[in-house]
């Protein structure tokens, strides 16, 4: 099996989160690169669909946040992979 994921950081990983002592397994480290991963991708999906849930429900609020209509729009269309 490929490790593909042990052997760049991801950008993905959380703020402030301590660096990993020198001796720990680069299967760990890929591990702990996949769930920072999937928690941001979470995190995005989750944004994203409030964010189209207050632009029907609540079209005015858009503007209060500082967002126009359009780009409300391009933000929930995009993937959840991308940032």
């Amino acid at each position: 099996m490929n490790d593909i994921l042990g052997s760049v950081p991801h950008r993905a990983a959380w703020p402030g989160t301590p660096a990993a002592p020198a001796d720990v397994s680069r299967r760990h480290l890929s591990l702990a690169t996949l769930r920072s991963m999937i928690a941001t991708w979470r995190e995005r999906i989750r944004l994203r669909r409030k964010l189209a849930q207050m632009s029907t429900a609540n079209p005015h609020l858009i503007a209060d946040i500082g967002l126009t209509r359009r780009q409300v729009e391009a933000e929930v269309a995009k993937p959840f992979w991308q940032d």
